[in-house]
């Protein structure tokens, strides 16, 4: 069988994803079964290549320099870069060149500065592929996670929340997990309120929108829970029975994630026309160009992108 082909985006270049990059090809690195092209800046990567003693490798399609580069310092400029390697990524696999997509991080206050609206990747591939449905997973070995709401303000969740919404995410879930792990995904689902809103005395969003997604999920053959309290919903006799946890807000979900495998996570974007994974975390500005930045999560994005990529 042919290898998977995945266009990797460098990200933002004044964070920790060229020297991610540059590891990609290092002789330590692992096999990744899939062949891999860098959306990026040869240039910025012979800087990093400098500045950590990582060697230079793999194949780059090359964006050129970019403007006033300075290594952690937020600018309209890297935001720029960073969009136009995502777009260019994006249309390229649209038009199958490439099989998938990996992302480096991007910095969300880079991209405003370059006068970009979107908040993040999910919102620009979901826009740029024309997708009907999306949802946001993050996964790792320790536990999954599919967001219904994301990048959005706490007092705006309860609003957002709708049975339709929910009843998608679980979806793209269970066709997501059913299709990792080769047989029908067991969910769990979260409720919004404490104790699950305690049969409405906290809350009536699980009974009057959660409650009526998961029977209509019932309805079409998933197996799922009723909602779940959100202190208890992780705990490890739970996790160990499921194959993912649908969460009502971003920081529902990528709390315990992050807690449990910040090093390993991969975050997934489900729905879209063409496979898409990412790492799970920022850019690390702190850090950047210092050569100590962990690749594990680049690592896992890449091999579970050829998994997807496959037949």
């Amino acid at each position: 069988m042919p290898r998977p082909r995945l266009a990797v985006t460098m990200g933002d270049p004044a964070g920790i994803g060229p020297e991610l990059c540059l590891r990609l090809f290092t002789e330590d690195a692992p096999d990744f079964e899939a062949d891999l092209t860098i959306f990026g800046s040869d240039q910025v990567l012979n800087d990093v290549s400098l500045a950590t003693g990582l060697p230079l490798g793999g194949d780059l399609i090359d964006f050129g320099p970019v403007e006033g580069l300075i290594p952690a310092e937020i600018s309209k400029h890297t935001g720029q870069a960073a969009h136009s390697y995502l777009i260019d990524a994006i249309d390229a696999t649209l038009a199958g060149h490439f099989d998938g997509i990996v992302t480096c991080p991007l910095s969300k206050e880079a991209l405003a500065l370059a006068g970009i609206s979107h908040p993040g990747h999910t919102e620009i591939l979901v826009e740029r592929t024309g997708a009907k449905r999306h949802a946001m997973m993050l996964t790792s070995a320790e536990l999954s996670c599919s967001l219904v709401t994301t990048h959005c303000p706490l007092a705006q969740v309860a609003g957002l929340l709708t049975t339709e919404r929910i009843l998608e995410v679980i979806e793209l879930t269970a066709e997501t997990m059913t299709r990792l792990h080769g047989r029908p995904a067991k969910l769990a689902v979260l409720g919004l309120n404490p104790h699950a809103g305690e049969n409405g005395l906290f809350g009536s969003e699980e009974q009057t929108i959660i409650q009526p997604a998961i029977d209509a999920a019932r309805a079409k053959g998933i197996d799922l829970t009723d909602p779940l309290p959100p202190d208890t919903a992780f705990l490890p006799s739970i996790r160990q029975s499921i194959d993912a946890h649908i969460c009502m807000y971003h920081d529902q979900g990528l709390i315990p994630l992050k807690t449990l495998s910040f090093d390993t996570g991969v975050n997934v974007t489900l729905g879209l026309p063409i496979v898409r994974t990412s790492v799970d975390h920022g850019t690390a500005f702190d850090i950047a160009w210092d050569a100590i930045a962990s690749p594990t999560s680049l690592y896992n994005a890449i091999h579970l992108a050829a998994k997807l990529c496959s037949p």
